[in-house]
């Protein structure tokens, strides 16, 4: 049944790969369920109470994604529009959770209606295929800086920005690590990533209990470290959300600026992730896009309902689709590897950050591939895919990467002449790109 639903033979999948693309893809994001409400919960709301909404929403939405879409995209509280809603919509703007709740509701009704239509479809297929390899490649070079941030290998330096960190037991043991682990990758072995991040925390267990000192750069005495088995749900968040307030006129830019965020997050996703894992249809769009931006808009009106900040795709999908994920199976495993965690969430924090940075650097490895296919040679073509490509890890936005791509691409044609290679709907992109900054 499961080989007919999820076509598995048709796309040269099967059960077991699946599944290990389908673990190696929660393994890759499960860091939401705690880094999301500890940024949210400096609004005032419950740090419980996110953490259930955070759980509910990237379980029903993945679940949603793999039988509806049938694509091995993760769906979760994004990073970034979190820092958003926290930082700049509550505490900057004065504005209350609840209200900004129906702030992410509404832009998600707005998102859901625009998925219908099918216009955000035409907005995808507007995007030249040059940004697109640009954009793959850009996120390829994001979740690589995740990942060596993430084990401090890379540091903030208020001299040149970032640099090397220390070299120390941490920065060894995690190198050790990325050595295991791109071993376990080039033997082409199944479960490659989630038999790394797996090592990798067990090399870790010593840090701090026989050797080294992690409180320096990650604020514990060990990185590997039991904080219990059990937590009962908090479910005092859900329709918390003010949705008369939220619908005031003073609120309608707070409401756009959602509504782009999230919509260019994801096509951004779709493209990056489709390219690289060939995940494309006879046209050579992303596969079932339509379906798919339909679920992502359902995540961000459900985010609303649950308490938390908008839904959205997740770049760490390609970690599963590297391990062969092609199916929405490896979304729904992923979504039902959530539900646990309502329960059992003190269990992730066993797993530290240095243990899932070898696979997202090497993840950005393979999101490289589409780079070969930009025309270097075409500088006007090169230079938008280019910039799309390094202001994106630059940035710490796939949005800003993507706006600046979409302008450079719009600018250079129409001095050239070449108005055919732009289309209307790029130049409305191109306006409220504009608008986007300035707000």
């Amino acid at each position: 049944m499961l080989n007919n639903y999820f076509q598995l033979e048709k796309n040269n999948t099967d059960l077991k790969t699946e599944t290990l693309a389908g673990i190696t893809t929660f393994l890759a994001s499960m860091y939401i369920i705690i880094v999301n409400p500890s940024i949210i919960s400096a609004t005032g709301m419950p740090f419980e109470g996110v953490l259930t909404a955070t759980i509910l929403v990237s379980s029903f939405s993945s679940i949603m994604m793999g039988i509806y879409a049938n694509n091995p995209i993760l769906i979760a509280p994004g990073m970034g529009i979190n820092a958003f809603f926290t930082y700049s919509v509550v505490l900057g703007m004065g504005i209350k959770w609840e209200v900004a709740l129906g702030i992410v509701f509404w832009s998600g009704v707005i998102f859901l209606i625009l998925s219908i239509l099918n216009i955000r479809v035409l907005i995808l297929k507007s995007i030249p295929k040059q940004i697109r390899f640009g954009i793959s490649a850009g996120i390829g070079l994001f979740i690589t800086l995740i990942g060596f941030t993430n084990a401090k290998f890379i540091v903030s330096n208020p001299a040149t920005l970032i640099s090397m960190g220390k070299i120390d037991t941490v920065s060894i043991t995690f190198l050790i690590g990325l050595m295991i682990t791109s071993f376990l990758v080039t033997k082409r072995l199944k479960g490659a990533l989630v038999l790394g991040i797996i090592i990798t925390t067990l090399l870790t267990i010593p840090i701090g209990r026989i050797y080294g000192d992690a409180t320096a750069n990650f604020g514990t005495t060990t990185l590997v470290t039991w904080k219990g088995l059990f937590s009962m749900p908090d479910f005092s968040l859900l329709f918390k959300l003010d949705l008369i307030e939220s619908l005031n006129y003073i609120y309608i830019p707070v409401i756009f600026s959602f509504l782009f965020v999230d919509m260019f997050d994801s096509i951004a996703t779709f493209i990056g992730v489709a390219e690289a894992g060939n995940l494309l249809d006879e046209s050579g769009e992303p596969r079932r896009i339509k379906e798919s931006l339909i679920v992502d808009a359902i995540a961000t009106t459900i985010s609303g309902l649950f308490g938390t900040s908008s839904g959205t795709s997740y770049i760490e999908s390609a970690a599963g689709v590297e391990e062969g994920g092609r199916t929405g199976l490896t979304a729904l495993i992923a979504g039902l590897l959530f539900l646990p965690f309502m329960f059992f969430s003190p269990l992730l924090s066993i797993i530290p950050p240095i243990a899932t940075a070898p696979a997202l650097i090497l993840v950005g490895v393979f999101m490289m591939k589409p780079i070969s296919k930009i025309k270097w040679d075409n500088f006007d073509d090169s230079i938008p895919a280019f910039l799309g490509m390094v202001l994106i890890p630059l940035t710490n936005s796939i949005t800003n990467g993507i706006i600046w791509s979409f302008i450079s691409w719009t600018i250079i044609k129409l001095a050239l002449g070449k108005k055919e290679e732009v289309t209307l709907i790029l130049i409305v992109i191109d306006i409220f790109a504009v608008l986007s900054l300035i707000i």
